[in-house]
């Protein structure tokens, strides 16, 4: 059985499934020989002219370049650096419309030429059978040379991909798109060049055998390859015309009857497929050093006068090869197609470049190509999977792309589309399906790209988990080795009191910082003392003595000690009721307590040209007095609780009466004698003063607590809560009298006759009061119960207004 290398050789072929013959139009390109296209006014240079990622940019701009002066840089296996097809001045870096179906922008360089067309340094290899495969490669991939038949992948990284494993080289001449002609013109007239290309890629794989695939309906081009491979261990085997038989798995198919796995490669079967054109590039750059610039072109379609092929440099706009090749533009719905008929994609404008992957611009007319139609609804008819060349389901692909199902889509092999569009050419539906397939591939690589993103960052975050748990345990580690290293030392010192050493070291800084802060103690008060005797010394007065206010202060605590005691006592006995001499008592007694108040405070008054500290007891025993005075009245009106008599209650009245005009008489004697009086001009006899009235005030206010003490009546209860109601409301009219008149005036000149007054005023109050004790007793009366009730009935109702008045005087 002979091996597939003799069946090639014995002039074998094969087919593959599939496929169509849409009609050539051909002919109407390769009549005339390859002209050449005149330098542009600008040159456009995308940075990414290539599969992969760009290059990166090593020119700025207003920087003038040499004609193949490399533009950018490799820096990684899917990078290919760009070239400057002409020498001139960079005027712009910026994004410019690209040959793409989306019609979006990329970045571009923007090269003004001067018109001198001046290479830069070449540096050809002059044997290139003396170089290595690796530095062959190398030269390749600094030319930017990748697949010129339209896929544009990186031809220096897919010849690595088949070193030492490539046993057949197969030669891509098939060029089966209908209208494209610029590969079979360039057979023709540079045949010998094609040849040494495969020498050079012969010499880096080293395959068993070398094949060239050329369609039949190319004659000219098949005589120019015979000629120039003469004496040469070549192959080329001329294939039916077939659509689409030029497509990389097909025709490995056709010369070599083996198919290519399922999201797999031709080196994974031995085989590796380079097309004419890439081949020529190649040439060019190992033997003459001359990088990828320029390349072949076809201009056709009726709308050109003469379609023909064109050599092209890089960058230049459409619609500079439209004016200079005679394009005459249609009225009506003027198309442009980069690309064939079949895998091209319509324009957006004229102004898109010329890139490394292009290779033909179709300018049909309406009636050559006319317009595709509005997309109808599938009627599975089957067709599009008979006229498949990858032997998919275009039908069943199309469903999940529109559903956005694309991991149905990836389990129907996707991936193996080539996008020949031979379903959507036999579809009866007019349904652009090559459309859907190109989307739903986009989104897969999308997605996978950000899968591929998140398992990267999912790896990062669990090497460094791992690496603070690895950080973590080496720190536990070091930390029980030294602990251990410490014990086994403390046991060969002998030193077994090591830890209770250091714990009475800490325990010793602890109590360091509280005896330092104890000793500043006494510093900071004799400092804060300093501060106050040098302030007391600029004011020039002494600090004033509170030894009086202490002691006050702890007589005030012992008398409410007493009074809680004395009113827990009273509790479980009667309270005594308060006779109208009570009332007036306590109202005179009261009375008394504010004008000795009243007399303190003009004596302190007096002392204060000579001493702060006066002015200050006087203040202290002002307060006092007041405070007596409202402790007698809030015991007067406890003590005013109505009990049972029997008394006559006419007489109660009478007495009532008489105790409410004595209690005026009170008022209105000490209202007279509580003028304040001119003190004496001697400090001392002042101080003097201020001391007795301190007494009187105390005295009288001892003598108002037992004259305020429970006594047993028999009056009538009603009239006596009348009476005594009446009695307090007078005395607290009374003391608000007082309290309005004892403001200070201005006192007289004379201090004599102040002194004077003040003890006449004095002796007058006391008379006052003992005549009230007197005249305050209770007198028996037979008058009749009935009017005495009414007499009761209108003192209450007086009594109320009498309240009401007064309480309105205190809001006031």
């Amino acid at each position: 059985m002979l091996s597939l290398v003799e069946q090639i050789r014995t002039g074998a072929i094969w087919d593959f499934p599939g496929g169509i013959h849409p009609p050539e139009n051909k002919t109407q390109s390769s009549r005339h020989n390859i002209a050449r296209a005149e330098l542009p006014s600008e040159l456009v240079l995308p940075l990414k002219q290539h599969i992969g990622r760009p290059g990166t940019l090593i020119v700025d701009v207003e920087q003038k370049v040499l004609k193949g002066q490399a533009l950018t840089k490799f820096d990684a296996g899917f990078t290919l650096p760009i070239h400057a097809p002409t020498s001139g001045t960079i005027v712009a870096i910026e994004p410019r419309t690209v040959a793409h179906p989306s019609g979006l922008s990329e970045m571009a360089i923007v090269i003004k030429p001067d018109g001198k067309d001046e290479w830069c340094a070449l540096s050809p290899v002059a044997d290139f059978k003396q170089a290595s495969a690796d530095d062959l490669i190398e030269v390749i991939r600094q030319a930017g040379i990748s697949g010129m038949g339209g896929a544009t992948f990186p031809t220096a990284r897919k010849l690595q991909t088949g070193l030492s494993r490539t046993e057949i080289l197969v030669i891509n001449a098939a060029e089966c798109e209908p209208y494209i002609t610029a590969d079979d013109r360039l057979m023709q007239e540079h045949a010998e060049e094609i040849i040494q290309g495969i020498e050079i890629l012969e010499h880096i794989l080293c395959p068993k055998l070398t094949i060239i695939g050329i369609e039949d309906n190319k004659p000219e081009a098949i005589k120019a390859l015979e000629l120039a491979a003469q004496h040469k261990d070549i192959v080329i085997r001329v294939i039916p015309t077939k659509y689409p038989s030029g497509g990389e798995k097909q025709l490995i198919k056709i010369l070599t009857n083996q198919e290519v796995p399922a999201n797999g490669l031709p080196a994974d079967i031995g085989i590796l497929v380079q097309n004419v054109g890439s081949t020529h590039a190649i040439k060019r750059a190992v033997i003459d050093g001359e990088p990828l610039i320029e390349r072949v072109v076809t201009l056709t379609g009726q709308s050109f006068t003469r379609p023909q092929n064109v050599w092209v440099r890089l960058g230049t706009p459409v619609s500079q090869l439209l004016d200079q090749f005679g394009f005459k533009r249609p009225k009506k719905n003027p198309r442009l197609i980069l690309g064939g008929p079949m895998m091209g994609f319509t324009l957006p404008h004229e102004n898109v470049p010329i890139t490394k992957g292009t290779n033909c611009i179709l300018a049909p007319k309406k009636r050559e190509i006319p317009h595709q139609g509005s997309e109808m609804a599938c009627i599975r008819c089957g067709q599009c999977a008979e006229a498949c060349p990858a032997s998919l389901l275009p039908q069943q692909l199309v469903w999940y792309a529109k559903d956005q199902d694309y991991d149905k889509c990836e389990e129907l092999n996707l991936k193996d589309c080539i996008e020949c569009g031979a379903c959507a050419y036999v579809c009866p539906s007019e349904i652009p399906l090559v459309q859907y397939y190109r989307q739903a591939k986009a989104e897969i690589k999308e997605r996978k790209v950000e899968a591929d993103s998140a398992e990267r960052a999912k790896q990062r975050f669990e090497d460094k988990k791992a690496r603070l748990e690895r950080d973590k345990a080496d720190r536990e580690n070091r930390f029980k080795k030294a602990a251990q290293d410490r014990r086994k030392e403390m046991k060969t010192s002998g030193d077994s009191d090591a830890i209770a050493a250091a714990i009475a070291r800490v325990k010793a800084q602890k109590a360091q910082p509280a005896n330092e802060q104890a000793e500043t103690k006494p510093a900071v008060a004799a400092a804060i003392a300093r501060a106050k005797a040098k302030q007391a010394a600029a004011s020039g007065q002494s600090e004033p003595d509170n030894s009086e206010m202490m002691k006050l202060r702890d007589e005030r605590k012992q008398q409410a000690r007493a009074a809680r005691e004395a009113k827990a006592n009273q509790t479980a006995n009667e309270a005594p009721s308060e006779t109208p001499k009570d009332a007036v008592s306590a109202a005179i007694a009261r009375a008394k307590a504010r004008k000795a108040q009243q007399a303190s405070g003009n004596e302190a008054s007096s002392d204060q040209p000579e001493s702060s500290a006066d002015s200050k007891k006087a203040a202290v025993a002002a307060a006092i007095a007041r405070a007596k005075a409202r402790k007698t009245e809030q015991q007067a009106e406890q003590d005013s609780k109505p009990e049972q008599s029997s008394e006559d209650p006419k007489k109660a009245a009478i007495a009532a009466a008489i105790a409410r005009a004595k209690a005026r008489k009170a008022e209105q004697q000490v209202e007279q004698d509580s003028e304040p009086e001119q003190p004496s001009e001697d400090p001392k006899k002042a101080a003097v003063a201020a001391a007795i009235a301190r007494a009187k005030a105390r005295k009288a206010e001892q003598q108002a607590e037992q004259d305020s003490g429970p006594e047993q009546t028999t009056e009538d209860p009603k009239k006596a809560a009348v009476a005594a109601a009446i009695a307090r409301a007078k005395a607290r009219k009374a003391e608000q009298q007082v309290e309005q008149d004892s403001e200070p005036e201005q006192p007289s000149k004379d201090p004599k006759k102040a002194a004077v007054a003040a003890a006449i005023a004095r002796a007058k109050a006391r008379k006052a009061e003992q005549q009230a004790e007197q005249d305050s007793g209770p007198e028996q009366t037979s008058e009749d119960p009935k009017k005495a009730a009414v007499a009761a009935a209108i003192a209450r109702a007086k009594a109320r207004k009498l309240a009401q008045q007064n309480d309105k005087e205190d809001k006031q």
